[in-house]
């Protein structure tokens, strides 16, 4: 009989010896030491499961992360699924009928990138009531939360559809200003202390309206800014309901925590960029995707420009207000084991994403972010959603949003997006988007360039749309020079991602998706969600050519949306194993 004995290699420090043979006569005397050595294996064993355990966070988490795909997927699908009982407050608080039908619609929609959704549908009927009350004249009387349902509000028809919704998105911006104080910050109606979790919705719905175009009053968001230096406590941090101490110097604020603190700060580094204290983001668009060439540079024009003007806020003294802040909250406490956790992950995740533009620093995967993932992970309840298994007065609806908000980096993702082609005061770019050329300031919906294709003129042409389907070619063929090559598949990618022609989006999809080209594998990503089955498929196609892995990640030819999610995320996570430092924005 022979006798394997598991031993370590020399050097460690249990001092086992490497793996060795025991005859059967040396048994009875070695019995007692392989019985020792049992237990060092397994206490060493179960070392390294502690160990592995403890250094989990250690992980660096991006929202590309597969990990956090999932968390995600599960929380939209609570939010979808989410019966109309579901909502327990009742109408006019925001965590009721209103505020929490908008907020959970406005998550699904930054999430998913699905308008078509039931949860989508629900918002924007929360959200019409809400501006209906509003033109009715109701100012809450005192108690309602409508300040937040209404930056909520803004925030999400402005990701549904800034231009369809001017008229309501402009409703909003009258009432934000109408229930501003007389210092600059926001508060319940009715009331007058300067409430900075408020105040930090008030900001960021102007914010946002100024990023649509809506006309802004910036002495006003000015005056916002300083109330909000002049209501920070003097060890750097804020409280809920602040004392704002006029033209006297500032005061110790009592109850400042964490949660608020990081609410102040944001509002300040939000109002601070309204006013463009960091510079003009939105004026050059790098690498556009909205049917602009690459190489254009464009100019948008900016229809608040002159409103900006007389409007700002000493850069040093928000810098010094931001450092001080964060001096505070090394030692703060956090709100996570309190009444609004998921309120704050929201509120961090903002606070860090305006930080990155105001003073630098920006990682792929911040120790912020990785915590938070990691906390939210076990937080996560078998349904899928937050603040079923873990108390938050905000409820189920509100918690899971605020998580999914963090974990999408929907701050980031919205700040990104003003630097990427949205045109502001009422611009519109042509319906066909690959047909755009800038003139001075004008932006004219003429082809960009004629050295292509025929075919591809003729689909770029207002009557490209006639075109029979049997009359595509069945194999289009790039050019072997490299310029011409790199050009028309830029104007493929855009015929691909913005025209409204479906026999245009299936040729680009079919000749993308034989160029064998790594570049081209986000738009291929990007289009197989397209509304035409046709141009899926042929995304779908290329996108196994390309990578070589033929079998795909077992889209069907018929998917449903949930596939068509799936199909993507594992499409995403390949993709981010060739190019790592990629961002999908869509």
């Amino acid at each position: 009989m022979l006798v394997f004995v598991s031993e370590r290699e020399s050097g460690c420090d249990c001092g086992v010896a490497p793996l060795s043979w025991v005859e059967p006569n040396q048994f009875w005397v070695n019995t007692m030491f392989i019985q020792q050595r049992v237990q060092v294996i397994a206490l060493a064993i179960a070392f390294v499961g502690i160990h592995l355990a403890a250094s989990s966070s250690a992980l660096a988490y991006t929202p590309d992360d597969p990990n956090v795909r999932r968390m995600v997927d599960r929380g939209t699908q609570y939010l979808a699924s989410a019966s109309k009982e579901s909502y327990r407050f009742s109408p006019g608080s925001f965590n009721g009928y209103l505020g929490e039908k908008i907020l959970a619609a406005y998550t699904y929609l930054k999430a998913t990138g699905d308008s078509s959704a039931d949860v989508v549908s629900r918002g924007l009927g929360a959200a019409k009531i809400l501006v209906r009350n509003i033109k009715d004249g109701d100012k809450g009387g005192g108690v309602s939360k409508e300040v937040y349902e209404s930056a909520v509000g803004v925030m999400f028809l402005a990701e549904l559809g800034s231009e369809q919704y001017q008229d309501e998105l402009k409703t909003l911006a009258d009432f934000v200003y109408d229930v501003q104080y007389s210092n600059g910050g926001f508060g319940y109606v009715g009331e007058k202390t300067t409430d900075i979790s408020q105040t930090q919705y008030g900001v960021l719905a102007i914010w946002t309206l100024d990023h649509v175009g809506i006309p802004m009053e910036y002495e006003r968001v000015k005056k916002c800014g300083e109330a909000i230096l002049r209501t920070q406590s003097t060890n750097g941090g804020w409280n809920y309901q602040a004392r704002d101490p006029g033209r006297g110097p500032r005061v110790t604020q009592s109850g400042v925590n964490r949660g608020m603190s990081l609410a102040g700060a944001s509002s300040l580094l939000i109002a601070s960029d309204a006013l463009r204290l960091w510079g003009d983001k939105t004026k050059k668009v790098e690498n556009q995707w909205d049917g602009m060439p690459d190489a254009v540079k464009v100019y948008v024009p900016d229809s608040n420009a002159k409103r900006r003007q007389s409007a700002t806020l000493p850069r040093e003294v928000v810098v010094r207000s931001i450092s001080n802040c964060d001096e505070y909250l090394k030692s703060a406490k956090s709100d996570h084991g309190h009444h609004y956790p998921y309120y704050e992950y929201y509120t961090l995740e903002r606070y860090e994403s305006f930080k990155e533009i105001a003073l630098g620093g920006e990682t792929k995967s911040p120790a912020w972010y990785t915590s938070g993932v990691d906390e939210l992970r076990s937080e996560q309840s078998d349904e899928g959603a937050w603040g079923l298994t873990k108390r938050s007065d905000n409820g189920s609806i509100c918690a899971t949003s605020f998580a999914i908000l963090f974990l999408i980096r929907s701050t980031k993702k919205s700040i990104a997006a003003t630097s990427s082609g949205t045109l502001a005061g009422g611009w519109k770019l042509p319906s066909d988007t690959t047909k755009i050329r800038v003139d001075g300031t004008q932006i004219k919906g003429e082809p960009v360039a004629t050295a292509v294709t025929d075919l591809l003129d003729i689909l770029e042409e207002d009557g490209g749309g006639d075109l029979e389907g049997k009359s595509l070619p069945e194999n289009m063929v790039l050019p072997t020079n490299p310029r011409q090559r790199a050009a028309q598949i830029e104007r493929l990618q855009r015929l691909l991602r913005g025209s409204q022609q479906w026999q245009a989006r299936r040729v680009a999809a079919r000749v993308l998706g034989q160029s064998d080209e790594m570049r081209v594998v986000p738009t291929l990503i990007y289009a197989l969600s397209d509304p035409d089955s046709q141009v899926k498929l042929f995304a779908r196609d290329g996108l196994r050519f390309i990578s070589r892995k033929f079998e795909g990640f077992g889209m069907p030819s018929k998917p449903s949306y949930a596939d068509l999610r799936k199909a993507q995320n594992a499409w995403r996570e390949w993709y981010l194993t060739m190019e790592p430092g990629h961002v999908f924005l869509e």
